[in-house]
């Protein structure tokens, strides 16, 4: 059994200064940062390997698995991603509040409902892809290889679904290590997996493999942390499988969930339209906005994983009905962000060149990226901020804010901004990143004022109303 966090169950005089209980919060956050980065660049590395290692069959397969891989992360990845955000709130409130039977509870009924949506409308979407997808590429062999990626991708989801889900379940009691120890097997299986089913002479499939690995990989990772579960920690939540409470009351969790999905799916969309944009350009500009797009990804892992740590805080402390301790969460949240943007600011503004030309050779290319990714560096100062205050939302259970603001600050700011740089002043790829600036820091900056200005009583009677009796 792991030891536990002392700092996990507060006394009751917390946050009674607010320099003191932001250095105690700033400790717990740092704390829990280093398995929560690892856990997410590692299951960022899943994908990363897949499209690595169709580029060596070929650019056909490489085009396949770009365009199934985009077209599973907008229907599958960020719809579960944004599902799960209702155990966010769910799970570390009710650990907060002392009904840690609870947690099992809303981890299993928000299972049951993904599972649901999964089955329909996803499952046909994904079978019938072809239909759609032959309307939107033109040629029409890619889009029926597409078609047979997401046919395959069927098998994996329901794992995929489960690990999302699972995730929650221990960081809602502060088991941080469990993702990582879970992709620390799966990710190297997952390496040997597309030795055996993509590129060994004797035993690879080639394309129709890439997506069999990923499946197998992606249920590898639940079926850790069960084992995790049962033979480490996290059996204190659990108290047995019940079909009856988890197959009732999903209306105030499907009030958070569908919020949930808007705000993980607007972001996602709008970088795609952003690389659709590029696209008209020419191959050195979307080649440039592809390794802006990648480097922002892989940026993106460590303000989400002090997001993840917030939500989880301040989701206990409105459990607990501790107003001070959450406001000196927010408070600290604020600050670790607009710290992290600077960070991430000076790595990639500092470093574009040489990150640029790892990944091309083409002069042209790392040209074109560099000053790209001298844009996407000035982005990470608002955007780290607003990650975080996104992570303050979801502990606060107020997604649907979430959703609003993101849709207006990608919908009605950032891509009318793009588009009117990139096409009608002429700035090309580099106009794309200055709109998706002006969009993202309206985002940060709407964020921390709903944060800064919340009603912590009314968030925590909401909290009381919405859970199981």
């Amino acid at each position: 059994m792991e030891a536990r966090d002392p700092l996990l169950v507060p006394s009751p005089s917390y946050g009674a200064t607010s320099q003191k209980g932001s250095r105690l919060e700033a400790a717990v956050l740092a704390r829990s940062l280093a398995p929560l980065i690892i856990t997410f660049l590692l299951q960022f590395l899943l994908e990363t390997t897949t499209i690595f290692v169709s580029g060596r069959l070929g650019s056909t397969e490489l085009a396949v698995v770009s365009l199934g891989l985009c077209s599973f992360n907008i229907t599958a990845v960020a719809f579960y991603q944004g599902m799960s955000t209702s155990l966010d709130s769910f799970c570390s409130q009710a650990f907060g509040a002392g009904r840690p039977h609870m947690v099992g509870v809303y981890f299993q009924r928000c299972s049951v409902m993904m599972l649901a949506v999964t089955a329909f409308p996803l499952l046909p979407l994904w079978w019938f892809s072809g239909l759609i997808l032959k309307r939107l590429v033109p040629s029409e062999d890619l889009a029926l290889q597409c078609q047979t990626f997401l046919r395959i991708m069927i098998i994996g989801a329901p794992g995929l679904l489960f690990f999302e889900t699972a995730k929650r379940f221990f960081q809602a009691q502060h088991i941080f290590n469990a993702g990582t120890y879970a992709l620390a097997v799966s990710v190297p299986l997952h390496g040997v997996l597309n030795w055996f089913l993509v590129l060994s002479p004797t035993t690879g499939l080639g394309l129709v493999g890439l997506p069999i690995a990923l499946s197998v990989s992606y249920w590898i990772n639940p079926i850790v942390l069960l084992f995790y579960a049962v033979f480490v920690d996290g059996t204190g939540c659990w108290g047995g499988i019940d079909w009856r409470k988890a197959s009732v009351n999903w209306k105030p969790m499907l009030r958070l969930a569908v919020p949930g999905v808007v705000m993980v799916e607007a972001e996602y969309l709008a970088f795609e339209v952003m690389t659709i944009l590029a696209a008209s350009f020419g191959t050195t500009a979307l080649a440039a906005q592809s390794i802006g797009s990648n480097v922002g990804g892989i940026a993106f892992q460590v303000p989400f994983a002090v997001s993840v740590a917030v939500t989880t805080r301040v989701g206990h402390f409105i459990g607990l009905q501790d107003i001070k301790a959450a406001q000196s969460v927010t408070r600290t949240s604020i600050c670790v962000g607009a710290g992290m943007g600077v960070l991430n600011f000076v790595v990639l503004f500092f470093g574009r060149t040489p990150i640029s030309s790892l990944y091309s050779d083409d002069s042209r290319v790392v040209h074109t990226a560099s000053k790209v990714l001298a844009l996407a560096a000035i982005n990470q100062i608002a955007d780290c901020t607003n990650i975080v205050t996104a992570g303050v939302l979801r502990g606060q259970g107020r997604q649907k804010i979430g959703s609003y603001l993101n849709l207006a600050s990608y919908y009605l700011v950032a891509i009318p901004s793009a588009y009117f740089f990139a096409f009608k002043l002429d700035t090309e790829v580099y106009g794309l990143w200055f709109g998706l600036i002006c969009g993202v820091t309206v985002l940060a900056l709407g964020e921390v004022f709903c944060v800064v200005r919340s009603r912590w009583e009314h968030i925590v009677d909401e909290c009381s109303r919405n859970h199981d009796a």
